[in-house]
């Protein structure tokens, strides 16, 4: 996952041509599912990344009225909320032919 700083997917929401989606499976529905896995994946090792960040700013006590602001644990936050989302970064791989994928029926 280092490479979520280097990743070229988008932001915020593009149109993607159908045609040069669904170019490797020729069925635009199981091309959406392969990019849907992956993005689920992706978002699970991101989510592992940040709670391992998170829990070296964790502090253990009983008491609720000490809330502290540590500016490490926020700079931390504010790079995730940052990032492209799963199914973009998902989709980008996709198009970029990262994603290994077979189908098991036709393989049978």
């Amino acid at each position: 996952m280092n490479d979520l700083k280097n990743s070229k997917a988008p932001v915020s929401t593009v149109t993607i041509n159908r045609n040069e989606f669904d170019k490797e499976t020729n069925n635009i529905y199981e091309a959406i599912s392969i990019a849907a896995k992956r993005a689920v994946q992706i978002n699970s090792e991101i989510k592992k990344e940040l709670l391992e960040k998170l829990e070296e700013f964790a502090t253990y006590s009983d008491s609720l009225e000490e809330v502290f602001e540590n500016k490490e644990q926020i700079e931390v936050s504010k790079f995730y909320e940052k990032l492209p989302k799963p199914h973009a970064l998902a989709v980008e791989e996709w198009l970029n032919e990262k994603i290994y994928h077979r189908n098991t029926d036709k393989d049978a």
